[in-house]
């Protein structure tokens, strides 16, 4: 079924991807400003849409980055882009568990 919002149609269209973050254990609070930090920057690049980053308010040691691009050479700049480069390794070391999941939108009938 078509989206009939213009606004959600134009969020649905471009690369998205789900990040599943969990923290070693007792190294929340030492992941946190990782992703919090990369707000900004990461919403300056020219093919991001969206870059959002959770964390569960009922398990400190879990969060969820939702990041949409235009497509996936977006996301393919932003690996390589200074400020992500900057923080990366240590979110990896404070992780117990990070999986990247790209997706695109299904195709219209």
């Amino acid at each position: 079924m078509p989206c009939l919002d213009p606004d959600a149609a134009r969020l649905n269209n471009g690369f998205a991807v789900a990040i599943n973050i969990t923290a070693k254990e007792g190294k929340g609070d030492a992941v946190a400003p990782n992703p919090e930090g990369l707000i900004a920057p990461t919403m300056a690049e020219e093919k991001v849409k969206f870059f959002v980053p959770y964390r569960s308010p009922t398990d400190p040691l879990l969060f969820f980055v939702y990041e949409l691009y235009t497509d996936q050479s977006g996301w393919d700049a932003h690996n390589k882009a200074p400020h992500f480069l900057r923080v990366v390794d240590e979110l990896v070391a404070l992780s117990a568990h990070r999986q990247r999941i790209p997706f695109v939108p299904f195709a219209g009938p």
